[in-house]
């Protein structure tokens, strides 16, 4: 049995963030092609040294930007950049612009433009922008304007979600998980330069999924739309593993909201905010969990019954931090014991305390899946932020930030 430590302690959250980089860094640095290498063996053996998806690159540059000052290792603004040259001179289409979803080499393997991975573009080149890297905040600025021409629809007030390479055609599928993440980009976007445009966008994204939008499902959030934003309810219903699209009720993305809101809330204050990040953390709670083996479960069906009962590590790191942000918030004991539950299960299973890292995907007793502890999109970039977001619950609660 391995000891729990104090997972409440700021010393813990950064000695943490510091080993889910060392299992990456320096090994990461792809100086072949540029940007970072993506798949990984639990002991760190690259398994994969071509292919390269632009959430992998974007999140990396999250990671390095975000740990260069919190971390004291300046050495991860070089790596950062490293991945802001590669989204420049190889992730991006010169000749009809936006950004490709995945590489092979320095070539475009797949083609498209998914507002999904453009907004990790922004949230890595806001990120970029708090770090100091020069020439971001014209980048974000350039990402604003891109995504209004593109995939921004005034009418609906929500993000589109699929376009062909020349945008000629745009995909009839609406999904809310883009949307989430844009609302995380933006609220970055608004941290780095101080521009109410963001945050007025992020508010916009948030009431749109989390209330107009929830309220068509029961107060919950669906996943999947039409293209006139009508819930539809058979969406890869026989994929409820989709690694971007799973068919039902993701409690992972109810609490990554529950995040999410808290977060909005510091900046924009709204009664709706707080009862409704509450109302949604709650009813992922009491969905998914495991009270035989501990954790939760990670999908259910819109007649309530589990479908996907495996383990995955996003849906705890996203607990985490929604719980750390609910009991900073309201200074309720029961959200701070459930953070403490749930890490000390997370430390118990998910965690690879040989080599580091988190593993991906555990089944339902803990077991793991697969010895792939990091494919193409992982990163651990969900744990690292989530450690973040505690930490910064935890000095607010030392030095409350003034709310703007």
């Amino acid at each position: 049995m391995i000891d729990s430590p104090d997972f409440r302690s700021p010393d813990f959250l950064l000695g943490h963030m510091r080993s889910l980089m060392d299992f990456f860094y320096p090994a990461c640095i792809n100086r072949a092609d540029g940007g970072y290498f993506n798949e990984y063996r639990d002991d760190g053996f690259i398994t994969d040294r071509s292919n390269q998806h632009i959430v992998s690159t974007t999140r990396f540059i999250f990671n390095f930007a975000t740990g260069a000052g919190l971390l004291g290792r300046p050495e991860f603004v070089a790596a950062a950049t490293h991945g802001v040259r590669h989204l420049e001179e190889v992730h991006r289409d010169r000749e009809y612009g936006g950004y490709f979803w995945t590489l092979a080499g320095r070539e475009a393997s797949d083609a498209r433009k998914h507002a999904y991975g453009h907004a990790f573009v922004l949230l890595a080149y806001a990120t970029a922008l708090k770090a100091g890297i020069a020439g971001m905040a014209a980048k974000v600025e350039e990402i604003w304007d891109l995504l209004e021409r593109r995939f921004w629809n005034a009418g609906d007030r929500l993000y589109a979600d699929e376009a062909s390479r020349d945008w000629t055609e745009l995909s009839p599928y609406r999904g809310q998980n883009a949307n989430m993440h844009m609302t995380e980009a933006m609220l970055a976007a608004f941290e780095a330069t101080g521009e109410t445009r963001y945050l007025d966008r992020a508010e916009t994204l948030a009431h749109r999924i989390c209330v107009d939008l929830a309220d068509q499902a029961g107060g919950a959030i669906w996943e999947h739309y039409r293209t006139d934003w009508s819930p539809d309810w058979d969406y890869n219903k026989d994929q409820p593993d989709h690694l971007f699209r799973p068919y039902g009720f993701l409690p992972g993305h109810l609490t990554e909201w529950a995040k999410l809101l808290m977060v909005l809330e510091r900046q924009r204050p709204a009664d709706w905010i707080l009862p409704r990040a509450i109302h949604l953390y709650d009813t992922a709670m009491a969905r998914s969990a495991d009270f035989e083996w501990g954790g939760m479960h990670y999908s259910y069906a819109p007649d309530g019954r589990l479908l996907d009962r495996d383990k995955y590590h996003w849906v705890h790191c996203e607990t985490l931090a929604a719980a750390a942000a609910l009991g900073g918030r309201t200074g309720q004991e029961r959200f701070w014991q459930d953070y403490d539950r749930l890490w000390a299960y997370c430390w118990r299973v998910f965690i690879d305390h040989q080599h580091g890292g988190w593993y991906r995907i555990l089944s339902p007793d803990g077991q793991r899946r697969s010895t792939i502890k990091s494919p193409a999109g992982k990163t651990d970039y969900h744990p690292f932020g989530a450690c973040w977001e505690v930490l910064r619950v935890l000095r607010r609660a030392l030095l409350p930030e003034p709310r703007t």
